[in-house]
């Protein structure tokens, strides 16, 4: 993972539900040379931070036995010209899953307010991985200790 648009995971509820922040500072990488002259926050971050921690959600709660692969969004609305210097609280849930994909909704509230959001989101399952770097990897990014 390149970029990582969330910064902690504060809420896992496997199966169900998932909850992390995310603090936009204007020293965020991706706003270098994005606008010439005033720093603007893109609306698809938005878009891929609900993506990263719904799809750890899928993967801790198929026990780190499969990667989770975005494959369709619908019904999303993020917000237009939001300047660096505020946090978000971004809330993640899993509508159904089986083997084959996942379905899930997100949203992204600002001050709890309802700021972005994502009616449908498709991941598809992907069983080739290495369970074990999964496991090190989550415990990386979300800082929860998991067994």
């Amino acid at each position: 993972m390149r970029f990582l648009y969330y910064d902690s995971v504060v809420k896992i509820e496997k199966g169900k539900s998932i909850v992390g922040t995310k603090a936009f500072s204007l020293s965020e990488e991706f706003l270098r040379g994005h606008f010439s002259r005033v720093a603007i926050v893109p609306g698809v971050i938005f878009v891929e931070a609900m993506a990263q921690l719904l799809g750890w959600l899928i993967i801790y709660s198929h026990d780190f036995r499969l990667s989770a692969i975005m494959s369709l969004i619908e019904g999303v609305t993020v917000p237009a010209g939001l300047r660096p210097g505020f946090s978000t609280e971004i809330h993640g849930e899993i509508i159904s899953t089986s083997g084959r994909d996942s379905l899930g909704r997100a949203e992204v509230y600002i001050d709890g307010k309802l700021a972005a959001s994502m009616e449908r989101i498709i991941y598809s399952h992907f069983y080739r991985i290495e369970r074990e770097e999964l496991k090190k990897r989550f415990h990386y990014y979300s800082g929860l200790d998991i067994d």
